[in-house]
């Protein structure tokens, strides 16, 4: 029975004991299973707060699991980022992360550097003992493997990160190029006005989807073009501000119009070369026309579907680098990774000339940039970042 303050009954429910260190965050919790519904849950959190309960900072059960070493920084990351997956795939790498994965790599990279570190300073401080005081051939090729496996581990970070963060694809055009008609067919539904008169679309519009495991948000804005009308000048200011926010930009223009193509990419100027081009409406143009367009340039058809399986893995593949990763990353796990392959980098060249003492130094900066990543070494500042941004209590 649980009991108000004054000790009258709330509810019938569970009391679940879990003795440390084998609770979740290695301390002595308990846990109080009752029926549900708001006004329940409040009256039972009052009465816990009543005996001297307190209610749990975001992420605060993580953290404590992070300090009483039962998982590792990137697990309790791993973690948020398994609550906040927008995506099934997104939601699988996530937990391949809280399951170890990304840190048994982390841990075996970092005994690596540790056995070139060994080799490295032994040279170093025994100058006068039987070890040769020179690196060898053998350790610099251990070095060359290491330097390879953390090229690999930050492609395969970024793609984690972009899975985890998903990417922003922006439908750029002119006026009735057929981008409303394009976002309602990748969505599935009529989320966009879609009328025969030009310059439809005054204001940006996103939507929310998945793509092969990728979650996208996919924006509309108005069409490119001269207008005297100030709203559609406005409208075509903040779609010329979200094209250098978007990680992706469909450059869409009418098949039957491939001036319409050529001006697009002069007005873009370089920006044009990141651009996905397609050209739209191939079921009204002339096949002339559809003859014409060039190499690159995929041809779709909004209105009946045609081409748009090979937009979605066009979109799609080049942001995932051709495959899902392995776990879910973050910024900071790239950065970091980033940061410990430069080191590794500069110490070959140092250790190549036998300049010991600042191949050491760099091996040492490596390893640090690495013990970032679990929690080895880390300040209080980040923690408080890391965990302030957890749902509530988790």
């Amino acid at each position: 029975r649980f009991v108000d303050s004054q000790g009258a009954a709330i509810d019938q429910g569970l009391l679940l004991r879990f003795v440390a260190p084998e609770s979740f965050t290695g301390e002595n919790v308990v846990e109080l299973h009752a029926h549900g519904g708001l006004a329940l849950l409040q009256a039972l959190l009052d009465a816990a707060c009543h005996y001297g309960a307190r209610l749990a900072e975001p992420g605060e059960f993580s953290q404590r699991a992070f300090l009483n070493d039962r998982i590792d920084l990137s697990q309790a990351e791993a973690i948020a980022d398994l609550i906040e997956a927008r995506s099934d795939a997104a939601a699988r790498a996530a937990y391949a992360s809280l399951s170890g994965v990304f840190s048994q790599w982390v841990r075996d990279s970092g005994t690596a550097l540790t056995t070139v570190r060994i080799g490295v300073e032994a040279a170093l401080d025994f100058p006068d003992e039987d070890i040769d005081n020179e690196v060898d051939t053998a350790l610099l090729r251990r070095l060359d493997a290491l330097s390879d496996d953390l090229v690999q581990s930050i492609l395969e970070a970024s793609r984690g990160l972009r899975l985890r963060d998903g990417a922003r694809v922006l439908l750029l055009g002119r006026p009735n190029a057929g981008k409303s008609t394009l976002l309602n067919a990748l969505a599935g539904e009529q989320r966009a006005i879609v009328t025969a008169t030009p310059g439809t679309t005054r204001d940006t519009l996103e939507v929310e989807l998945s793509l092969n495991g990728l979650a996208l948000t996919l924006i509309d804005c108005a069409g490119l073009r001269d207008s005297d009308d100030a709203i559609e000048q406005e409208g075509v200011r903040r779609a010329r501000e979200e094209l250098q926010r978007a990680d992706v930009v469909i450059l869409l223009w009418d098949a039957a119009s491939p001036a319409d193509a050529q001006s697009l990419r002069s007005e873009l100027g370089e920006q044009a070369a990141l651009c996905l081009e397609v050209a739209n409406k191939i079921d009204l143009a002339h096949a002339a026309d559809s003859a014409a367009i060039p190499e690159g340039v995929l041809a779709i058809s909004a209105k009946t579907g045609s081409g748009l399986e090979a937009l979605r893995d066009a979109l799609v593949d080049p942001l995932l680098g051709g495959g899902l990763p392995r776990f879910s990353a973050r910024q900071r796990h790239v950065q970091a990774l980033q940061q410990a392959s430069e080191h590794v980098t500069t110490a070959q060249r140092h250790l190549t000339y036998q300049a010991l003492e600042l191949g050491a130094e760099e091996l040492r900066l490596a390893q640090l940039a690495l013990d970032e990543i679990t929690g080895v070494v880390t300040s209080d500042a980040l923690l408080g970042h890391i965990f302030s941004q957890f749902c509530i209590g988790k």
